[in-house]
């Protein structure tokens, strides 16, 4: 397995662009560390999504969040991401505060530190799978050479060892996520976000997809956050949260 890198190494300097103040403290194992977090949808009756979210992730901890539709748990992910923004709250990876960072540097943190898995696969239809997976790897700049061996490998692990040079509309749904966790893990994120990653998928091909989220995320040290509408989708994660308007707690016993 190779070694996590730190934000720092891509540049970033937390003290000299954060003026906001420090998140309360977080667990001190914690890689991802989300305090207070808060979003209202704005109107003439604003109205609160969530409050006061709070929580800690390791090294290979997975959590799988529920909740009602419309409760915001795809904002929630969309927030961890940096790509909304929060009314109140602190999200700190790998100790760096998010809410602190310029758009460019949260673009730059995205690309090399997060993955992202849809329940629209998002696949380019014009690239074939090699090209799909290796996309990720050229954003950060990866060279040729090593990009290549990454993708070979990485088809490998998920069963598509043989498929690198076919195009999109020659897979299955099945194998498109696959190829979709592909591209979302070659680059070695810290963070893996899946949002109903089985929504579009049959009974076996979801299971072999959650399967393989959660092996990878294991094997490489990531964080995960799952969210689903599905008890047995989240009965693979490590743990599942409820988001309400009040927060994240266990859900109730059924």
């Amino acid at each position: 397995m190779h070694a996590a890198r730190s934000l720092s190494s891509i540049g970033y300097n937390h003290d000299a662009m954060s003026s906001k103040p420090p998140p309360a403290p977080a667990t001190p194992a914690a890689m991802l560390s989300v305090r207070g977090l808060s979003k209202i949808y704005p109107g003439p009756r604003p109205r609160a999504v969530f409050a006061d979210v709070d929580l800690d992730l390791g090294p290979g901890d997975y959590v799988a969040v529920m909740g009602e539709s419309g409760s915001g748990k795809s904002t929630l992910l969309n927030l961890v991401a940096g790509l909304d923004q929060a009314d109140r709250g602190s999200i700190s990876l790998d100790g760096v505060e998010l809410t602190s960072l310029d758009d460019n540097s949260l673009t730059a943190l995205r690309r090399s530190h997060m993955g992202f898995v849809f329940q629209a696969f998002h696949i380019l239809p014009y690239l074939d799978v090699a090209q799909n997976v290796g996309l990720p790897l050229a954003l950060i700049g990866v060279g040729r050479d090593e990009a290549a061996r990454r993708v070979a490998a990485m088809l490998a692990t998920v069963g598509l060892g043989d498929r690198g040079m076919s195009m999109p509309r020659e897979l299955s749904g099945g194998e498109l996520q696959r190829v979709a966790i592909a591209r979302a893990l070659i680059h070695r994120p810290r963070l893996v976000l899946a949002d109903e990653p089985t929504g579009n998928l049959d009974q076996e091909s979801a299971r072999q997809v959650l399967q393989l989220l959660r092996e990878r995320i294991k094997a490489d040290g990531a964080a995960g956050i799952l969210v689903t509408h599905s008890r047995s989708a989240a009965q693979t994660a490590d743990r599942i949260l409820q988001l309400t308007q009040s927060g994240l707690s266990p859900p109730a016993s059924p």
